[in-house]
């Protein structure tokens, strides 16, 4: 079945599914939900490569549905495991919305808050669970949750599973479900590691995948802009706003401090509603921030990767990496935030010097050249601030011994010259000269 030629009424889904199929305005099956929802639905274990905003929730929302078709007994049938709230609160309620007219209880579990009520809401009885690692463990410590009914396991955004440390968590959460259930593991990305866990944990696993590059071509128009330094990229985003057609705009940043950095610059600067996500936020203001990016009541997100995930809202005209990605699957992630629901999108980047690798890796990823642009003559060049000049050095220098192992660094090279006799040589491995006369 091409996915030209799919409609949902070609997968054996029950009447409530349809309706609320008809409800949420789904004209046709996504790729990965064509390639899924037929093998997931016939029982096998099932690894599916496919990143956010391609449909993906639904992809193992509609059979797990299906499957279960209404409320049975008092513990969980199904569980499903994610790595941060936000992503548990997005799956919760694709469940809800597809689940509508299903009598089907679904509880939410996740760190932040107490879990005195999430363990009442346990011991009440539900069909799935959708989980945090951690806070599943704490509810099943507190005596209230009985797992040996669960037939389905799914486990969702596996690749940030690995880079944020979940692993032994989801081995003690393996250790208490039956051994006979049906594995669904899905991820954005498949790079080795992933890889290699994926077939630890499924038997005999078919695999689906939809390539980041089918991904990006089409729908996101992708460009960049080479910027010597963070006050320059400050000048640019300015610039930007003044002159392009933004109706929603994410910003991504790699840490924390320049996320409140770009946030306070946007507030002061440009007078745009806008709002900051990332770790050190209170779950309750993540919350909140994104939900007012959903309705549009405000018009400009700031976020990191750490949250990156969690943000599921159609209709975002444009992505802008304000610092590009190190970890190059972040990349796909990042602009796989426009260009949703077959909405046409636009990602742009911020390069400067020391990030001219990482582009470079990114295109290999995505096996696309991504279009540069001149940065418009109005753009006021600053000058590099001596802290980042020596980070972007250290930064590049790093890059070349990852090409080179052998290859020293200008730093190593400039201490040595400025080291003298006995310092350089304890510091360089230098066999001292011997002084001894000769008899």
């Amino acid at each position: 079945m091409s996915q030209d030629t799919a409609s949902f009424q070609d997968f054996k889904l029950n009447k409530q599914l349809f309706n609320a199929i008809d409800d949420l305005g789904y004209q046709k099956p996504s790729e990965i939900q064509v390639k899924a929802i037929p093998r997931i639905l016939n029982g096998h274990d099932v690894i599916g490569i496919a990143q956010t905003g391609t449909g993906k929730t639904a992809a193992f929302v509609l059979p797990l549905l299906m499957k279960l078709k209404y409320a049975q007994g008092h513990d969980p049938r199904a569980l499903i495991i994610a790595p941060t709230r936000e992503l548990v609160m997005q799956v919760y309620e694709n469940i809800l919305e597809l689940g509508k007219y299903t009598d089907l209880r679904t509880v939410c579990l996740y760190g932040g808050i107490g879990p005195k009520k999430q363990a009442q809401e346990v011991a009440e009885g539900c069909d799935i669970i959708v989980a945090t690692p951690g806070r599943l463990l704490d509810i099943y410590s507190a005596g209230v949750l009985q797992p040996k009914q669960i037939k389905t396991f799914i486990l969702d955004e596996a690749d940030r599973m690995m880079d944020m440390g979940f692993m032994p968590q989801i081995r003690r959460v393996l250790e208490l479900l039956p051994m006979k259930k049906q594995n669904l593991f899905f991820s954005a990305t498949f790079p080795e590691k992933v890889e290699k866990y994926a077939y630890e944990f499924t038997d005999f696993p078919e695999k689906v995948e939809v390539t980041p590059e089918t991904m990006t071509a089409e729908l996101i128009e992708q460009s960049l802009y080479h910027v010597p330094n963070f006050l320059t990229k400050i000048n640019l985003l300015k610039y930007l706003f003044e002159n392009e057609d933004f109706s929603r705009v994410l910003i991504f940043v790699r840490t924390r401090k320049n996320a409140n950095n770009v946030y306070s610059f946007i507030e002061r600067k440009i007078s745009e509603e806008v709002r900051v996500i990332h770790a050190n936020k209170a779950q309750s203001t993540r919350i909140n921030a994104i939900n007012e990016f959903k309705s549009g009541n405000v018009r400009v997100l700031v976020s990191t990767d750490v949250t990156a995930r969690g943000i599921d809202v159609e209709e975002v005209s444009h992505v802008i990496n304000f610092e590009v990605p190190n970890k190059y699957e972040d990349y796909v992630h990042r602009i796989g935030r426009t260009g949703r629901a077959e909405h046409h999108g636009i990602a742009i980047s911020f390069v400067d010097p020391s990030d001219v690798y990482h582009i470079n890796k990114i295109e290999e990823l995505i096996q696309k050249k991504i279009k540069v642009i001149d940065l418009p003559k109005e753009i006021e060049l600053m000058d590099t601030l001596p802290s980042e000049k020596k980070d972007m050095e250290q930064e590049i220098d790093r890059q070349k011994h990852l090409e080179n192992p052998d290859f020293q660094g200008a730093f190593h090279e400039k201490k040595k010259k400025n080291l003298s006799g006995k310092a350089r040589d304890k510091a360089f491995g230098n066999k001292p000269k011997d002084k001894r006369r000769k008899k």
